[in-house]
């Protein structure tokens, strides 16, 4: 199993690193409409490692055999090697290649909800968003929440990918 989950482990966390960084790898500027899209697509093709380490495990290693939980453990182990190839790029782009990511996704969201929102409920979302920037806008906090959010997502494909492929 160990061997398995490094092997998939790494081309997930390779893949993870690059498929969330290519936008700004290859010079695009940051979309904040289509950046979330970006993002969990990324994340669920670096996910994908999970499927196919799953299948490897069962078919190579265990005799064509893998039970519910001992599927589910492999896909974690291997999606946790994706959230942290997703969480360093995230932590790299918000504190070396645009540190001021935080502060320029506020003024976008400003700037959307003035088009949407009456002037009062404006003026308290404002402050709502500006106050959950200063809380949670670190570039540390930024990329455990992407780490997590990956974690969730693996552990979704992992149930999923254990469930197609489980055999007694």
């Amino acid at each position: 199993m160990k061997s398995t989950v490094i092997k998939y482990g790494i081309y997930a966390l390779i893949s993870g690193f690059l498929f969330f960084g290519a936008p700004f790898l290859l010079g695009m500027e940051v979309d904040y409409d289509y950046g979330e899209l970006i993002g969990y697509t990324a994340m669920i093709l670096s996910l994908l490692f999970v499927f196919f380490g799953i299948k490897h495990y069962r078919d190579k290693v265990n005799n064509g055999k893998v039970s519910l939980v001992k599927a589910i453990a492999v896909g974690m182990l291997i999606a946790l090697f994706a959230a942290v190839g997703v969480a360093l790029f995230d932590y790299i782009y918000t504190t070396q290649i645009n540190p001021d990511f935080a502060s320029q996704y506020l003024e976008y969201s400003i700037k959307k909800m003035e088009t949407t929102l009456p002037p009062e409920e404006l003026k308290v979302k404002t402050a709502e968003l500006t106050q959950q920037i200063k809380d949670y806008g670190s570039p540390s906090f930024m990329a455990f929440i992407m780490f997590a959010s990956v974690v969730i997502l693996g552990f979704i494909i992992s149930l999923i990918s254990a469930l197609i492929l489980q055999r007694k």
